[in-house]
């Protein structure tokens, strides 16, 4: 989903607390946003549904229905980015969350710098994915081709098998999306393999020694402690 032509990106925030709302309205307006509003999980959907906006802001302890519902009900018909901003942060909580199809999540409190850093990774992935180039992704030396299977780091050829290219293509195609460890193992390994994740550290290891300039600081793919992984977009 884009923005219409020369409208400005619409947020829907879908936040009951008035303390929070007062912090992101002028926050996103300041950045260019048009900013849409609901209180309830209901109306929340309502809103997306009427509105087609660009971003969802979505709190998880609404009122009525629980924002990880809230969640699952607007991805039954559209991919629109969903990022989460919530006082509960468990990594429990993080990981239903992006499991129910959020692309990502900040615990309150947090800063408009960081908001905003996330809304612009969101914003970039939707234009990606709707773009002819889409199949190929560059960060920093990193260069992965998915149309031609060819992963190159500062112009030379990487050689991966084929499970760190497909792991590695799970995460460009979703480049700056947290994918949690279930996520990572179904589609690489299967259905069958969910609670293996000791899979997922080994490979990564693997990926990190053949892709980043220090695999024990990495800067491209990384972490998110209890978590899942995320591919850095710049």
């Amino acid at each position: 989903m884009t923005p219409e032509s020369g409208a400005a990106p619409l947020v829907l925030v879908i936040e009951d607390e008035p303390q929070m709302l007062r912090f992101l309205r002028p926050a996103l307006q300041g950045q260019g946003f048009r900013v849409a509003e609901a209180t309830t999980g209901e109306e929340g959907i309502r809103e997306a549904s009427m509105r087609a906006p660009d971003l969802v802001l979505l709190d998880l302890g609404l009122p009525d229905i629980d924002g990880l519902e809230v969640t699952r009900r607007i991805r039954e018909w559209t991919q629109v980015p969903i990022l989460v901003i919530s006082a509960r942060g468990r990594e429990d909580d993080k990981v239903a969350a992006l499991d129910a199809g959020a692309d990502d999540y900040i615990t309150k409190p947090f800063g408009v710098r960081e908001l905003l850093a996330r809304l612009r990774v969101a914003m970039r992935r939707v234009a990606r994915m709707g773009a002819a180039e889409a199949s190929t992704l560059t960060v920093g030396d990193l260069e992965v081709d998915l149309e031609k299977r060819r992963v190159t780091v500062g112009g030379k050829v990487a050689r991966l098998t084929p499970i760190e290219y497909r792991l590695l293509a799970e995460l460009t195609r979703n480049a700056g999306k947290v994918l949690t460890h279930t996520h990572l193992l179904r589609q690489v390994w299967g259905p069958g393999y969910t609670r293996q994740s000791h899979y997922l550290r080994v490979y990564m290891a693997q990926l990190r020694r053949k892709l980043e300039a220090d695999p024990a600081r990495p800067r491209l793919l990384l972490t998110e402690p209890g978590v899942g992984y995320r591919l850095a977009e710049e």
